[in-house]
């Protein structure tokens, strides 16, 4: 399974909408800014290669480091 947070995609549009809340975003991850559908689409990548040929049942986050730390 793939997880990803937030994304900047036309969906999260209303989340991203302005300077303001993606700014905001931004400063909630780690990495202090907010993905893009190829930090998900390297990830598939990698999951259709031979390099991940061991793994299996896992739930893997593309998240700039959100889910290692509280938020609220």
């Amino acid at each position: 399974v793939i997880a990803p947070s937030l994304t900047d995609t036309p969906l999260a549009a209303g989340l991203l909408g302005s300077d303001a809340k993606r700014e905001a975003s931004e400063k909630r991850h780690p990495l202090h800014r907010i993905g893009d559908p190829e930090d998900t689409a390297r990830l598939v990548s990698f999951l259709l290669s031979d390099a991940s040929k061991f793994m299996t049942g896992q739930v893997l986050r593309p998240d700039g480091g959100l889910s290692s730390v509280r938020t609220f």
